[in-house]
């Protein structure tokens, strides 16, 4: 007998392109050892993909967006549907493994816990870049090196997998619309969530390396243009949500990454290469270099942005 659990799966979609692996992110949250309470894909203002997963997948709900186009107010239509004491997001290009969901929601035994998320590991649609270094998988949407290594607690975790609890999300609003990846904006729309969940309830979040996920990572996003775009958008992102934050919030864990994790893989990468351990290594910590570059660019950009646009308010 398979044992269930009080959690529903949120997993938004935007487009056919993904058909195929919004088909496999559906079936790995069918196939769950404890059942979630309900699945439901949350179709972004798309009504030919709505009215084809409405025929396609039988058991599951399917939503139309209700707020503006964007991933917030897609997992926001969903989430706000949902009746379970707990509510799990999955993206549409992941496959859960089938412990997913109990691993995830083992940490909210704890009351105080209010949000957990789970391990993101890549599937490369080719090889791995030689020039990647792991302190920057996050560039693809993954877990990266200098997380922790078991259950602990965390300041933040992405959306392809979490899990928190309705009451908490719902307290706050939930995601905040229009602050996220939308067209050539890339805003870390769910760090954004995590920090303000934390500061209205006093609750936290947990890490659960368990709780694994594959995350698709396409061709086009495993070219060294992409890999720059991104940290760009990155260092923009985070001032434009350091502005929403009060200003007793600091980031904290941007700047121990950028003063210990990053200079550390610099200098093992080069005494790797120094060693005769591959000339890959030379590579990745010239990637570090790089990527620390594009990011202080776009908080630089967003930052004379913001300053422009506080000037022409006060006009």
């Amino acid at each position: 007998m398979t044992d269930s659990i009080d959690a529903s799966v949120v997993i938004p979609t935007h487009s056919e392109r993904r058909w195929d692996s919004l088909r496999r992110t559906v079936a790995s949250a069918q196939e769950q050892k404890v059942t979630p309470a309900e699945i439901i894909v949350v179709v972004d203002h798309n009504p030919g993909l709505f009215e084809r997963a409405t025929a396609e997948f039988a058991g599951v709900t399917v939503l139309e967006n209700e707020s503006a186009r964007g991933a917030s107010g897609n997992r926001n239509t969903g989430a706000f549907h949902a009746r379970s004491e707990l509510i799990a997001f999955l993206d549409d290009d992941t496959v859960a493994h089938d412990t997913w969901l109990g691993h995830l929601a083992a940490p909210f035994a704890d009351p105080a816990v209010v949000g957990a998320g789970g391990l993101i590991v890549p599937a490369w649609e080719s090889n791995r870049p030689r020039w990647m270094p792991d302190e920057l998988l996050w560039t693809v949407g993954v877990s990266y090196a200098g997380m922790p290594t078991s259950v602990a607690e965390i300041r933040n975790v992405w959306s392809a997998s979490m899990m928190i609890r309705r009451d908490a999300f719902e307290k706050v609003g939930g995601f905040r619309v229009g602050f996220g990846k939308l067209g050539d904006q890339n805003r870390p729309e769910d760090t954004e969530l995590c920090l303000r969940i934390s500061a209205e309830t006093g609750g936290h979040w947990m890490y659960v390396p368990d709780s694994v996920i594959e995350h698709d990572v396409p061709l086009d996003r495993s070219t060294f243009r992409f890999f720059l775009r991104r940290c760009y958008a990155e260092g923009r992102g985070k001032v434009q949500m350091a502005g929403l934050l009060p200003r007793d919030q600091k980031l904290g864990a941007e700047q121990d990454y950028l003063r210990r994790t990053l200079p550390r893989a610099v200098a093992h990468n080069i005494k790797a290469a120094t060693l005769g351990h591959g000339g890959h290594h030379a590579l990745r910590a010239a990637t570090v270099i790089a990527a620390v570059a594009a990011a202080g660019f776009g908080g630089g950009v967003e930052t004379i942005h913001s300053l422009g646009e506080a000037e022409t308010a006060t006009r």
